[in-house]
């Protein structure tokens, strides 16, 4: 009989996906911990930015703002990128954020600071110039059934480190999970896509 208890929660730390990674949608992703039990496992990816949509249009899309009250958004907010947080629920926004902006009974406070929000409020905050003072929005998260995320571990899928708060929140994604593989020690060129066990 296997035991599927947690050893040790990864809540609030990252996965660094490995350069042998089955799963193409999370190629060479970097993704933060928003939750992690018994009953699975959610996460967001901090370094795939959807393309095709912009923080503006999206608050368009929401009728946030219109054409007119666009102009007047802050420059962080109109120049912030969408991020693809993962394949379920794509539809869907999170914006993982600094703890100087909470809103009772719907913001998540994680570890280190970090919370998560998945309220129009939010968004209706950081187009006013009131929300967070650091924050990442992206559209779908990736999730896991119970033992599933261990499972991929053990199969040398990813690799878990400390969530620095500094990459977390980078708007250059490009070196996300380059710099996510050099804070754990690893030089990613130094990796080799074969499984091995010591």
């Amino acid at each position: 009989m296997t035991d599927t208890r947690i050893a040790s929660s990864l809540e609030g730390q990252i996965l660094i996906a490995m350069p042998n990674m089955d799963d193409g949608r999370f190629d060479h992703s970097v993704i933060y911990m928003c939750s992690h039990s018994e009953q699975g496992a959610m996460g967001l990816v901090l370094n795939q930015v959807a393309r095709h949509l912009s923080f503006e249009d999206l608050l368009m899309q929401l009728d946030i703002v219109n054409d007119d009250s666009a102009i007047l958004l802050p420059k962080s907010i109109r120049g912030m990128n969408v991020y693809k947080g993962g394949p379920v629920e794509v539809e869907r926004g999170f914006v993982l954020h600094s703890d100087d902006y909470v809103i009772d009974r719907s913001t998540l406070p994680i570890d280190n600071g970090i919370c998560l929000t998945a309220t129009l409020e939010i968004l209706k905050a950081m187009a006013d110039g009131r929300g967070p003072t650091r924050a990442l929005l992206a559209l779908g998260y990736a999730g896991w059934a119970p033992g599933q995320l261990e499972t991929e571990i053990q199969e040398n899928g990813w690799l878990t480190g400390p969530a620095d708060p500094n990459l977390i929140f980078d708007p250059e994604s490009e070196r996300k999970w380059q710099r996510a593989m050099e804070s754990i020690g690893i030089d990613p060129a130094m990796l080799s896509g074969e499984a091995g066990h010591a």
